[in-house]
Parts: C-alpha cells; structure tokens; sequence
C-alpha cells in the first residue's frame, strides 16, 4: 500500500503545482507584506528599508541578488538551463500624500524630503500591490521551475514617481552586467476596474510627458500708475489663454495631446504690479513629432505674446523644458498577443479586458529605447470590489484615483490576481 500511497501523493502535488494554487498558498503571507509596506512607504530615492526587503524575500525565493543598482534599486536573477531571458520589474517609491482611507493599517508616516520640509508618506499609486504581486510570483516561479526554462531577472526599481530609477538602473548597467531581457513585463494598478480582472491596452498605453517652466518678466510698480509699468501679470494671463490654441489647432485632430497650465505664480498684493510671474506647464503626447511641436509651439507663442505687449528685448520671456522627461510606453502588440492569451488561461477570458490608452506617464518606456529595443507590456490590476464598480458606472461617480489620499485597493483578491497574473505570463512566455 505504501507506494501507491507515495503515488497519490506524489500526484496531487503535481497537480497543484499551477500559479493560481501557488497564490492562493502565499496569499495570508504576501496580504501581510503588503500591509507593512503599505504601513510604511518611503520616498523617491529614500527606498532604503524597502529596497532591503525586496531583496531578502528574492534570496529566499532562490535568486541571485544585487542590491544598490543605479540607487536603491536591486535585480535579482533565477537560471533555469537554456533558454529566453524574462524582466518583471516591480517599483518601490510611495509620493508625498497624506493618507485617508481609513484602513487599520494606514500610513501615518511623515518625513523630510529632500528640500528639508515635513511631508506625510502615503502608497497612493499601488507599488505595494505592485511588490507584493512580484514577490509571490517570484515565489511561484522559484517552485515551478519544472515548467519553465531560460532566466529570469526581477528588478525592484526605485525613483519611479520622479521618473528616474529606470534611468538610473540602465546607467548602471542593468542590461550589460546583468542577462538582457529578450522581454519585460509589468503591472500596474487601475483604480477603475475590478479585482479579479486585467486590462491590456496594445500599441500607445502611456504618454510622453513634459514639464515646461516659463518666467514672465515685466516692470513693476504701483497699481495705480499701470501706464508706468509692463504687467506681467497681464501678459501671463494672454499667455495661458492663448496656449489653450495649440491642441485644438495645431495638432492634427485624433493624435492626443495635452497642455495644461498647472500653476501660475507671480505677485505680494494688491496694488503692487510685480515685476516676474512664473507659469508651470504639463504636456502630454504619444507621438515624437507632436511631442517636439508642442514645445517649439510655447516657445512662439509666448514671444509673439510678449512682443505684442512691447516687452523690451531684455524683459524677454524664459521658456524653460526640464531635464527630466517621462517617454511614451508602447506596448509592443505581438507581445501583448502573447501575454494575453497566457493570462486568460490563468483568469479566464472574460477577464481579460481591453483598455483605452491613457495620459500619464511610466518610467518602465525606458526599458524599451535602449539600443537593444526590447519589447515591452504593462498591463493593468484591477483593484476595486466588482460591486463598487458596477455602482460607480450606474451612477456616473469617480472612484479615488491613483495618487489620491483615499485610493484604496482591495488586497487579497488583487495581489491573488496580479501572482497568477505574473507568474503566467512569465511561465508561458518561458514554457518547455
């Protein structure tokens, strides 16, 4: 009796080896991870303990482990014979948020950051989600490797709300010291669609995102004696106005831009004309070509504007673009097609979704410009109880959105989701 007994065993246990047993296993453990890195998030290039953690829980899921790659970020690299090299990238960094959710183990965490002013610390954007979704499939990946053969290289990438850590790691070396991906994948929360469900957008996800400063000069002096004074106010308000014509005429209709004056600055009182004002503009595109027309677009217009005004050569307005910029993420469509079907028979088809590209920015594009052109895909984390959802769209109500202070994801259902996720994606990408 004894060997059939060994035999039924030895059956059952390979018949739960599959990433959606593997999650279901880890998820009391990775629930409480989330949990504790969600209780206490650590700034953009502060991600000291969050770092260290990330990679005593890759150690002891069987990877090679690098810490301190371009910052605070870390790679970590499991072989498994022959085969195609697999990235999944996780990021670490919280934002500079002050938690209202409610939830028992909300951040109460306050900090200085780097200009030395006190800052309340807050998870808004998902990255716990996001760490602990990577470390139970680095998990899963580390007991299936009878499924799977190539290598595999998690990064943990820090800086990526200040879009700098995929920079940072490149810089480093990420993909000549360490096996280059021949593909890269990663999640991200959405705080519209339901736990339980992925959304893939193919082609175009995220956009090219720019910041662009201009310092209105002029003349001040007293407000009652404007006609012995060059207003910048004035002029910065013909200026913001007369920014709002580049989209809608200058930009071929269906080819998404955006320009929005996010602040505006200038002035001590009300009878006082200043003599600076100073515009902080965001610009969104997907394309390259639209991307440098928006530019070379503020640049004309704020001197036409300037020049109609009678501004003397030296009162000039600055246009300056900040160094750091955020590239457009394209999702490559034939790796979409593959981790689509790979996930779908993890979660279902149905719950696979189709999404509309969006507007914001990722630092994960960047993994995709370098010289070797690896093909990339995001996808998409649904977060929110499926009942929330469906009352939200019936009502035409917004859910908090990433980056509020009362973004709230539900954990369990949604880190369960995002290890099958990954780890079928990984698996399929890999399979024998």
């Amino acid at each position: 009796m004894k060997p059939i007994l060994l035999t039924l065993l030895a059956t059952s246990s390979l018949f739960a080896a599959d990433p959606a047993s593997i999650a279901k296993q880890e998820l009391p453990s990775l629930v409480s991870l989330y949990q504790d890195l969600h209780a206490n998030p650590e700034l953009s290039m502060h991600e000291v303990e969050t770092a260290a953690r990330m990679a005593k829980e890759l150690r002891a899921a069987g990877f090679e482990v690098t810490e301190k790659v371009g910052g605070n970020g870390l790679v970590g690299v499991l072989r498994n014979g022959e085969g195609p090299v697999i990235m999944v990238r996780t990021d670490l960094d919280a934002l500079p948020v002050k938690e209202q959710t409610g939830v028992p183990y909300a951040s109460t965490k306050v900090v200085k950051d780097d200009l030395g002013r006190e800052v309340n610390v807050m998870h808004a954007c998902g990255h716990d989600i996001h760490m602990a979704s990577f470390v139970g499939t680095a998990r899963a990946l580390g007991s299936l490797r009878d499924q799977w053969k190539g290598t595999v290289v998690m990064i943990g990438q820090h800086a990526e709300e200040r879009v700098l850590g995929a920079r940072l790691m490149l810089r480093a070396g990420l993909f000549s010291k360490f096996p280059k991906p021949d593909k890269a994948i990663a999640l991200h929360c959405a705080s519209d669609i339901a736990h339980g469900t992925i959304g893939i957008v193919e082609g175009y996800a995220l956009a090219n995102v720019d910041t662009v400063e201009v310092v209105v000069k002029g003349v001040g002096g007293h407000g009652s004696m404007p006609h012995l004074c060059k207003d910048p106010i004035l002029l910065a308000s013909q200026i913001v106005i007369a920014l709002q014509s580049i989209v809608s005429r200058e930009v071929k209709p269906g080819d998404p831009a955006v320009v929005t004056v996010g602040s505006i600055h200038g002035g001590t009182k009300s009878n006082i004309i200043p003599d600076e004002v100073r515009l902080q503009i965001t610009l969104r595109s997907y394309q390259t070509d639209t991307r440098t027309r928006l530019v070379e677009s503020i640049k004309r217009i704020v001197k036409a504007q300037a020049e109609s005004a009678n501004m003397p050569a030296d009162k000039m307005p600055e246009v300056i673009l900040a160094e750091d910029q955020t590239p457009a993420l394209y999702n490559q469509p034939a790796l979409c097609t593959e981790v689509r079907r790979h996930i779908s028979g993890a979660i279902g088809d149905g719950n696979v979704l189709t999404r509309e590209p969006v507007m914001g920015g990722e630092d994960f594009a960047e993994y995709g410009l370098t010289k070797e052109k690896v093909p990339l895909c995001m996808f998409w984390l649904g977060t929110q109880p499926p009942a929330v959802i469906a009352e939200a769209k019936a009502k035409g109500t917004t859910l908090p959105s990433l980056h509020s202070p009362f973004f709230k994801p539900i954990p369990g259902p949604t880190i369960e989701t995002g290890v099958k996720a990954l780890t079928s994606a990984v698996i399929g990408l890999m399979k024998k």
